[in-house]
């Protein structure tokens, strides 16, 4: 109740404040040099935590940034999520989930061992599969840390590419970024911190039942 609580105040704050174009975002993003792109790729690494559809970050950071600009940070925090997201998996769920299943998917899991990087880059090129899925289901998988690392580089360049193209293509899309990209980055936001808080909750729950 409370998160969206906080989502439809996040929302009604971006539909009726007087929101800067994306004109005026860019040059703002633009003075403030390395330190900003830097704030953009740790903001956007947490973003693509969650199960948020990482071709609109790519499009909306192709918006703001440009081509150039937007397609390293876009590189970047893809690859910094899926590292992160990999490494949660694997040191927090892993145990768990091969005594859940115990041998029944032995098999599985050795072929993905072998065919890591094979998979891997197979699972970003679909682009109906979520890309915080594929990070957490090879971090509770056999997928060796380098195959994965290897396919999700190769994996992002093609659809990050053309997503961030496409956003750096003001023209083409005017209308919905002048009208939305800087309401989504609110939302974003919002969505963010309302995560972090419920994440905070729930460990402090946690904490609780077991003492």
């Amino acid at each position: 109740m409370v998160l969206l609580v906080v989502l439809a105040a996040g929302a009604v704050a971006a539909l009726t404040t007087d929101l800067p174009s994306v004109g005026q975002l860019r040059a703002d993003l633009d003075e403030g040099g390395l330190g900003t792109r830097l704030l953009l790729v740790a903001g956007s690494t947490a973003v693509l935590l969650a199960p948020v559809p990482r071709s609109v970050v790519s499009v909306l950071l192709g918006g703001l940034l440009g081509f150039g600009a937007g397609l390293t940070v876009a590189m970047a925090a893809g690859m910094l999520a899926a590292v992160a997201a990999f490494a949660l998996s694997r040191g927090l769920g892993r145990q768990a989930a091969l005594q859940w299943a115990g041998p029944r998917l032995n098999g599985a899991d050795r072929s993905l061992t072998e065919r890591g990087f094979a998979w891997v880059l197979t699972a970003r090129l679909i682009p109906v599969l979520p890309f915080a899925v594929v990070s957490y289901g090879a971090g509770l998988s056999g997928v060796r840390p380098a195959p994965f690392l290897a396919a999700t580089a190769v994996g992002l360049v093609p659809s990050t590419v053309v997503q961030v193209g496409l956003g750096a293509s003001v023209p083409l899309v005017a209308g919905w970024v002048d009208g939305g990209a800087a309401a989504l980055l609110v939302v974003l936001a919002v969505l963010l911190l309302a995560g972090a808080g419920w994440w905070w909750h729930r460990r402090r729950a946690r904490r609780g039942g077991a003492s």
